[in-house]
């Protein structure tokens, strides 16, 4: 079992079909003893029986990240509970949904201000205050979209948010390697989660990714979860500051691929209607 007797935590979970979920059950099914955070009352009752099927009832934390007193609470916590972690897990997005439709440039400060802590900030504030806690050999993941290196109708602030974040992976893996921590971020491809749901023609997208990507399939949350356990475990002990795509290979694609009839005609490659 590649992760047998590694410890950590994972931020972000919000259902059983989440990419967070996908990450805990694959650490899980090697080995892991993982700990789990919520942002309030009623995610907290999302993440309990998550948490009860890995077998970590007693290790589910408040932690909203827009408040550090509660990220301070978690170190507390996770101390007391686990002593020292191996991994740190970054699922965490979020920007008001003004920022996620319009014009770019109606954008407002408020909302990019709120989209750049949370999306962005808290993976730096989370690891500076579970730092202490981080064994020689660690490994901190987060997660990103392809839409913080391309632009992507109707990802407007979160695009430039995950952009952000991808560069935060590389200073802070940079900065971190002389301890001994690892970071990386995952670019899934598109997935119905719930955090999906607030991006405009989302089942387009979808179609989209699966008609144009090299493996002509959208990918799952058990493909993401089981790279996250690679990127999280010592099978990656020489891997940092990457930006690992996990998108059947959407992310290479410089324009559609045609094709021909048995008369070299060109066709039609894709039609959005079906």
């Amino acid at each position: 079992m590649f992760m047998k007797g590694k410890k950590g935590v994972i931020l972000g979970v919000a259902n059983n079909k989440s990419i967070a979920y996908g990450i805990a059950k694959a650490c899980a099914a090697q080995g892991a003893e993982i700990a789990f955070t919520y942002l309030n009352d009623s995610l907290k009752k999302r993440v309990e029986p998550i948490a009860s099927e890995f077998g970590s009832s007693d290790k589910v934390y408040a932690c909203d990240v827009s408040n550090p007193s509660e990220i301070v609470a978690l170190r507390e916590s996770l101390e007391k509970d686990m002593g020292q972690i191996d991994f740190i897990v970054h699922s965490i997005a979020f920007a008001p949904k003004s920022g996620l439709s319009g014009r770019f440039y109606d954008i407002s400060k408020e909302a990019f201000d709120i989209a750049m802590d949370v999306s962005v900030y808290s993976l730096i504030e989370i690891t500076r205050e579970l730092k202490p806690l981080l064994s020689k050999n660690s490994s901190i993941l987060t997660l990103t979209y392809y839409g913080g290196a391309k632009y992507i109708p109707n990802y407007n602030l979160m695009g430039v948010a995950k952009a952000a974040l991808e560069m935060t992976t590389k200073y802070m893996a940079e900065d971190l390697g002389k301890d001994g921590i690892r970071v990386n971020a995952i670019s899934a491809g598109p997935i119905k989660t719930l955090a999906a749901a607030g991006i405009g023609e989302f089942r387009f997208m979808l179609k989209w990714n699966e008609a144009h990507s090299p493996m002509k399939k959208n990918v799952t949350i058990d493909e993401v979860g089981n790279s996250g356990m690679y990127l999280l475990s010592d099978l990656s002990s020489a891997v940092t500051g990457e930006i690992h795509y996990v998108d059947g290979g959407f992310n290479i694609m410089g324009m559609p691929a045609v094709s021909f009839d048995e008369e070299g005609k060109q066709t039609i490659a894709w039609d959005g209607n079906k």
